[in-house]
């Protein structure tokens, strides 16, 4: 097929790299503008681009639908357009431009977890298994009828970020076969069913751990913010990431904890939770590089005393 492909993250690489190895003609890549990134806060394209341009596509840039963008698409004469976590909204002038319309593949099991951030709020939510689905875009968020699901696990000790890569290379297989499928006119997409829940983009106060909850939602919360906007505790009024956590084996014997109190236990950090302790692993004070948590309390005089915020 003739297609479109919109999108920006390093989770759409690989199904853009899917379609290509299909055979697939790709007429455009769609993708957000070039960001500023790093200390230097260079300009730099977005993975999807860089990786477009790698393999000869062209390449359009624009974090919205302008009346532009919308001609420049429909001079494409493009069958569909599949999207992968493009960033923007695809505005009703533009969602009729290629023949069959847009397809999305979202990251989740809809209509759960319909927004920006499903995979982060199925980790933060405590879930045990999550999935993806591929859907016809219509004006609504997330509420096209549906091509294809496919579930998947999710990890005891996985965080979003793990999840989010992991579901970028089994989507991007999945997303091969659906449009193959949606080519030979083999598939019908149906009406979602269910009551739909709704998956916010995660902002900054996300970052902040309430100790006082208890272990499983202390665990999965960290778990869900990891790797951005990141787990970040307080000490003496100065931002600790909390990088990496673990539940304590039932082997080892940990005292009881206040909410935030910290313990050692050999040569491992526990800190205190509404219910049981939970492990710190790694972490990162301000202005210097994660270390293993046992280094960081190591150093300092008052770590007998210390209590997470």
């Amino acid at each position: 097929m003739r297609l479109v492909f919109a999108g920006t993250p390093s989770t759409a690489v690989p199904s853009l790299e899917a379609l290509v190895d299909d055979g697939h003609e790709i007429a455009a890549v769609l993708t957000r503008d070039d960001a500023k990134v790093g200390r230097a806060r260079a300009l730099t394209p977005s993975p999807v681009a860089a990786r477009a341009a790698e393999l000869g596509l062209r390449v359009i840039k624009s974090n919205r639908m302008s009346p532009d963008v919308t001609a420049e698409l429909a001079s494409l004469d493009a069958e569909l357009g599949v999207i992968v976590a493009y960033g923007a909204l695809i505005d009703a002038a533009t969602l009729d431009v290629p023949g069959r319309g847009w397809i999305n593949l979202h990251f989740s099991l809809l209509p759960d977890l319909r927004g920006a951030a499903p995979a982060q709020r199925a980790v933060m939510r405590g879930d045990s298994s999550t999935g993806m689905t591929i859907f016809q875009l219509t004006v609504g968020l997330d509420e096209g009828p549906v091509f294809a699901t496919q579930a998947s696990p999710i990890g005891e000790t996985e965080t979003s970020g793990e999840l989010l890569e992991r579901l970028a290379g089994e989507g991007a297989a999945f997303l091969a076969e659906t449009v193959q499928g949606i080519s030979e006119d083999a598939l019908i997409a149906k009406p979602q069913v269910g009551e739909p829940t709704t998956a916010a983009k995660l902002r900054k106060q996300d970052s902040a751990v309430d100790w006082a909850a208890p272990l499983v939602s202390v665990d999965a919360h960290i778990r869900g913010v990891t790797p951005e906007p990141g787990a970040v505790a307080h000490v003496d009024g100065q931002p600790l990431r909390i990088l990496r956590i673990a539940r304590p084996s039932e082997a080892i014997d940990v005292p009881p904890l206040a909410p935030g109190q910290l313990a050692v236990v050999g040569q491992d950090v526990f800190v205190g939770t509404g219910t049981q302790p939970l492990q710190l692993v790694t972490v990162q004070p301000a202005g210097k590089k994660p270390m293993p948590a046992r280094d960081w309390l190591r150093g300092r005089r008052d770590a007998e005393t210390l209590v997470l915020a």
